[in-house]
C-alpha cells in the first residue's frame, strides 16, 4: 500500500492468552542474532552501536583527560620547562577540540542511540545503518585525528581556530587542515545521528505514547537534534569558507581583499554557544529520568519542564555574541544578547526547582545511592556556573574578566559540572540495562568524592586566579605575578579529578559484563520502558503505553510484553522490523522492514574518512579513489532498500494488519528527507550570512551595479532551473499515475537542465573576469556557484541511483522511497538557485540603486 493504515490503539493490555506459536520466539532471535568474528563490525543493532559509541567517547574523555594533566603539571609552578610553549598550544587545542566535537556530543547522542528504542517502545532505530556509518566515521575520523599529536601535526590554534592566526600567512603547515576538514567531517556525523534520533523520537514510539507520554529524555533528545540539525550547519560553513582561503587563496577572512575575521566568530559562536545546551539539555534530561526513580516519584512539573527545555534551546541561538562582547561590535547589539544571556537562566531555573520539588515530594527518602550522589554534585556545581554565567553576562565585568582564567573557570563549572556529572550519574544508573551486574555502590562513591572534590580544588581557584589577571592559553607565567600557589592548588584538584575517572574505570573493569539477554534489570524500580525485560531484539513484544510511567502504572505489563501479549511479537516475512506510530498520539501506521548486519556501512565510513584526511595531505587522487569507494558503499546499503516485490500486509496483533513499509509524506524517509532539507536550508542560510556580512563590513569591494553581469545569462540560468523544476513536477504527476517507466526519460533530462545552469553561472562570471582570489565579494559568490554546483552533483548522484534501480525492477509505484527523496532535494536544489541568482545578481543593483 502506498498509504499507511491508521488504527486506534487499544487502551488496554490485548487479550491474548493463547501462548505464542512454537518457534517463533526462535525465529525472533535469529533474526536479530549479533554477527560474531570479524563480522562483529558489520554490527546495525542499536544497544552494540550505543556500546561502542559510549565507550569510544569515554575513551577521548580519557585521552582529553591526559592533555589536561600535561597542561596543569605545566602550569603548576612558575617558569617550567617542561613543555614548551608549541607542545602547549597543541595541547591546549586538542584537550578542548577532543572535549568538545570527541566527547560531549557524541557521549549524549551514544546514550540516546543505546537506550531510545526501548524507552520508546521500539525494536530499533528506523534507520540502523545510517547509525553504524555514523559511528564508524566518528570513531576511525577521531582516532587519526588525535594521533596526529603524535606526529607533531596537531592543530595549534585553539578549539575556536580565530582566524587571522589560523590562516595561511601566521599558520602555513597542515596542523590547521587537519582541524579544519577533520571536525567538518564529523559534524557532519553528528548531523546524520541526530536525524536518526529526531525520526526515531517521532516515528517509532509504542502506541498510546503520545507526545504528553514521552520520557523527558525523549523530549531533550528531540529539541537536542533539532538544535543540531541548525546550528551546526554553521561551523560546516565557516570550516569549509577557512579551508578554501588555505587551499585557494579565496580573502574571506582577510581584511586587505575586503574579508574580515569576525565573520568567522560569528559563524562559528552561532554554532558554539547552542553546543552549551546541545550539551547541558541532554544531561539535564538525564537528571529528569534518574530523580524521579531515585525518589519513586513523578517528576514534578512535567509540562513545565518540557516548555523550559524547548524555551531554552530557543533562546540560546540569541547568545553567541555573548562570546565577542570585546570585539567592538556596537553597544545596542551587545545589549540584547546580554539580556538574553540572563533570560536563558529562567528556563534552566525551572527545571532545577522541578527536581527539587520532586526530591521534596518523595513520601519516603530512599538511601542516596551513587547515581544520586553525582546528581546532587551536579546541583552545586551547575548552579555555581550560572551565576558565574549571570555575572559574565554583564558587559561591563565580561570586559574586565574575558579571556583570563575566571572564563575558564566558568566554562568548566558550566560544561563539566552540568554534563559529565550527570553523565557519570547515567552510566551508575543505567548500567544494569546493559550488564548482568550492577557497578559498586563502594567504589562508586570512591569515585565521586574524589570527582567533586578535585573540581572544586583544581576549578574554584581559577575564579580568583582570573580576577588577579592570569590570561587563559599561556604556557607559564612569572613568578613575581603571585599565581603559583593558586596553581598549584588547581593542578592538584586536576589530579584527584584523574584519580577518579581512574576508580571509576576500575570499577567497570571488576563489574561490567555486557549482555543482551540476561541483564541485571531493574534494580531502582523506576517506571519507564526501557527497564522491561529485553533481548538483542528489543522488548519481546510492543506495548501499549497509558501513562508516562507505565511500569508503575499498567499492572503486569513485563509479564504481557515477555509473553508477546502486545503487537508485532514475531518477525513477519523473516525480516527485522518495527511498528512505525503517528507523530502525535502514536498510532499504529505501518510496519517498517529494517536492514540487518552489513559491510556497507563500515566501508563507506572508512571511505569518508579517508576522503577527509587524506585532502588534508592534499593527496587528491588517493582521497576521490575513496570519496568513490565511500559512494559506491552508501549506494550498496541502500540498494536493498523497499524490498521487491512487495510483502502484503501482515498482522501486528489484536486482528489489526498493516501494510510492510509506506511511501509519501507518511513514511519515515519523507521525514528524514525533510529534516535533511532543513539542514541544507541552515548550510544556505549560513552562506547568505557570510555574504551579507560581508557587504556591510567591506562594501568598497562590491561592484557597482554598471559592471555587474547583463541581466540575459542569469535570466537564462533561472530558465533552465525552472525548466528543471517542470520537469520534476511531471515526473512527480507519471509517477503517481503508475507510469514508473516514464523516469528514465524524465530523470537525465531535469539532471542535465540543472548541470547546465550551474555550468552557465560558473562560465558567466569566469568570461566577465571574476576571480575568487580577487575579493571578498568575488570570492563568495564563487562559494554560492559551489554550493550550487554540489547540491547539482549530490541530486545527480541521487538521479542516477534512482534510474538503475528503475532499470533492475526495483521501483514501483508503492515502492518510490528513492524517488521521493531524489524530488526532494531536486525542487530544494531549484530553489536554491533560484534564490541565489535573485542575491548574487539582484542585490548589488539594489544596494547601489
Amino acid at each position: 500500500m502506498t498509504t499507511p493504515v491508521p488504527v486506534s490503539a487499544p487502551s488496554q493490555p490485548l487479550p491474548n492468552p493463547v501462548p505464542r506459536p512454537p518457534g517463533e520466539l526462535e525465529l525472533l532471535k535469529q533474526v536479530w542474532r549479533r554477527p560474531s568474528g570479524i563480522r562483529s563490525l558489520t554490527v546495525v543493532n542499536n544497544t552494540h552501536i550505543g556500546l561502542l559509541y559510549i565507550g569510544t567517547a569515554l575513551l577521548f574523555f580519557v585521552l582529553a583527560g591526559v592533555l589536561a594533566l600535561l597542561m596543569r603539571t605545566q602550569l603548576a609552578v612558575p617558569e617550567s620547562g617542561l613543555i614548551g610553549h608549541e607542545l602547549y598550544n597543541q595541547l591546549f587545542t586538542m584537550h578542548g577540540t577532543v572535549m568538545m566535537f570527541l566527547f560531549a556530543v557524541p557521549a549524549v547522542e551514544a546514550v540516546a542511540v543505546l537506550l531510545l528504542p526501548n524507552m520508546l517502545g521500539a525494536r530499533d532505530l528506523p534507520f540502523p545503518r545510517l547509525s553504524a556509518y555514523a559511528y564508524w566515521a566518528y570513531a576511525v575520523g577521531g582516532v587519526v585525528f588525535f594521533c596526529s599529536l603524535f606526529a607533531g601535526l596537531a592543530p595549534d590554534g585553539g578549539w575556536f581556530m580565530y582566524p587571522p592566526l589560523t590562516s595561511t600567512q601566521y599558520s602555513p603547515e597542515v596542523n590547521a587542515d587537519l582541524w579544519l576538514l577533520g571536525i567538518g567531517f564529523i559534524e557532519i556525523s553528528a548531523i546524520a545521528g541526530a536525524v536518526e534520533l529526531a525520526v526515531g523520537i517521532l516515528r517509532t514510539r509504542a502506541p498510546g505514547m503520545s507526545l504528553e507520554k514521552m520520557p523527558v529524555f525523549a523530549w531533550v533528545m528531540l529539541v537536542f537534534s533539532g538544535m543540531v540539525i541548525i546550528a551546526f550547519p554553521a561551523v560546516i560553513v565557516a570550516t569549509a569558507l577557512l579551508e578554501l582561503e588555505r587551499a585557494f587563496d579565496m580573502p574571506f577572512f582577510i581584511a586587505e581583499r575586503g574579508g574580515d575575521p569576525l565573520l568567522w566568530q560569528h559563524l562559528f559562536w552561532f554554532f558554539g554557544h547552542p553546543e552549551v545546551y546541545i550539551i547541558f539539555l541532554p544531561a539535564a534530561g538525564m537528571v529528569s529520568m534518574i530523580v524521579p526513580a531515585m525518589t519513586g516519584t513523578p517528576l514534578v512539573g512535567y509540562r513545565l519542564v518540557v516548555l523550559a527545555i524547548i524555551g531554552t534551546a530557543f533562546l540560546s541561538f540569541g547568545l553567541w555574541v555573548h562570546h565577542m562582547y570585546a570585539t567592538g561590535i556596537p553597544p545596542l547589539s551587545l545589549s540584547f544578547a546580554s539580556a538574553a544571556s540572563m533570560a536563558v537562566s529562567v528556563p534552566t531555573a525551572i527545571q532545577v526547582f522541578a527536581w527539587v520539588a520532586t526530591i521534596a515530594a518523595a513520601v519516603r527518602l530512599r538511601p542516596i545511592k551513587t547515581p544520586m550522589l553525582f546528581i546532587l554534585g551536579f546541583f552545586f556545581i551547575f548552579i555555581l556556573g550560572g551565576l558565574t554565567g549571570v555575572m559574565v553576562a554583564v558587559i561591563p565585568f565580561d570586559m574586565q574578566v574575558h579571556d583570563t582564567y575566571f572564563i575558564v573557570a566558568h566554562l568548566h563549572y558550566v560544561l563539566f559540572g552540568g554534563m559529565v556529572f550527570p553523565l557519570f550519574a547515567a552510566f551508575y544508573y543505567w548500567m544494569p540495562f546493559v550488564s548482568t551486574r550492577a557497578l559498586s555502590e563502594r567504589l562508586g562513591r570512591w569515585a565521586f568524592w574524589l570527582m567533586f572534590v578535585g573540581f572544586n580544588v583544581a576549578f574554584f581557584p581559577m575564579h580568583l586566579t582570573g580576577l588577579a589577571g592570569m590570561p587563559r592559553r599561556v604556557y607559564t607565567y612569572a613568578e613575581s605575578q603571585g599565581w603559583g600557589t593558586l596553581n598549584m592548588v588547581s593542578t592538584i584538584g586536576a589530579y584527584l579529578i584523574g584519580a577518579g575517572v581512574l576508580v571509576f574505570l576500575w570499577d567497570l573493569v571488576r563489574n561490567f559484563r555486557p549482555s543482551s539477554e540476561h541483564n541485571a534489570g531493574n534494580v531502582w524500580n523506576a517506571g519507564t520502558l526501557e527497564w522491561l525485560p529485553a533481548a538483542s531484539y528489543g522488548l519481546r513484544s510492543i506495548p501499549v503505553v497509558t501513562t508516562r510511567e507505565p511500569l508503575w502504572d499498567q499492572a503486569g505489563i513485563d509479564d504481557d510484553v515477555s509473553a508477546g501479549r502486545y503487537f508485532l511479537p514475531d518477525a513477519p516475512a523473516g525480516l527485522r522490523s518495527t511498528l512505525v506510530t503517528n507523530a502525535l498520539d502514536a498510532r499504529p501506521e505501518y510496519v517498517l522492514p529494517l536492514p540487518g548486519p552489513g559491510w556497507s556501512p563500515f566501508v563507506a565510513a572508512l571511505g569518508t574518512a579517508g576522503f577527509f584526511l587524506l585532502l588534508t595531505f592534499k593527496l587528491t587522487l588517493p582521497a576521490g579513489v575513496c570519496g568513490v569507494l565511500a559512494i559506491a558503499a552508501i549506494w550498496r546499503w541502500l540498494w536493498d532498500s523497499d524490498r521487491a516485490p512487495d510483502i502484503p500486509p501482515v498482522s501486528i496483533g489484536a486482528g489489526i494488519r498493516l501494510s510492510m513499509g509506506c511511501s509519501g509524506p507518511a513514511s519515515h524517509a519523507w521525514w528524514a528527507m525533510m529534516l535533511l532539507i532543513i539542514v541544507c536550508l541552515s548550510i544556505f542560510g549560513a552562506l547568505i550570512f557570510a555574504y551579507l556580512f560581508l557587504w556591510v563590513t567591506s562594501p568598497e569591494v562590491w561592484p557597482s551595479a554598471a559592471s555587474l553581469v547583463s541581466p540575459a545569462w542569469p535570466g537564462l540560468s533561472a530558465a533552465l532551473l525552472v525548466g528543471a523544476c517542470v520537469v520534476a513536477i511531471h515526473a512527480a504527476r507519471k509517477l503517481r499515475r503508475g507510469g514508473v517507466g516514464a523516469l528514465k526519460g524524465y530523470l537525465p533530462l531535469g539532471i542535465a537542465l540543472l548541470i547546465a545552469a550551474s555550468a552557465l553561472d560558473l562560465y558567466t562570471y569566469w568570461q566577465h573576469g571574476l576571480r575568487p582570489q580577487a575579493s571578498a565579494y568575488a570570492a563568495v559568490v564563487f562559494a554560492l556557484i559551489g554550493l550550487q554546483a554540489t547540491f547539482t552533483l549530490l541530486t545527480g548522484l541521487m538521479g542516477i541511483f534512482t534510474v538503475a534501480r528503475l532499470l533492475a525492477g526495483r521501483l514501483s509505484a508503492v515502492r518510490r522511497a528513492c524517488v521521493d527523496s531524489t524530488l526532494i532535494i531536486w525542487h530544494y536544489t531549484v530553489a536554491q538557485g533560484l534564490i541565489s541568482l535573485g542575491i548574487v545578481h539582484g542585490f548589488p543593483r539594489l544596494a547601489a540603486g
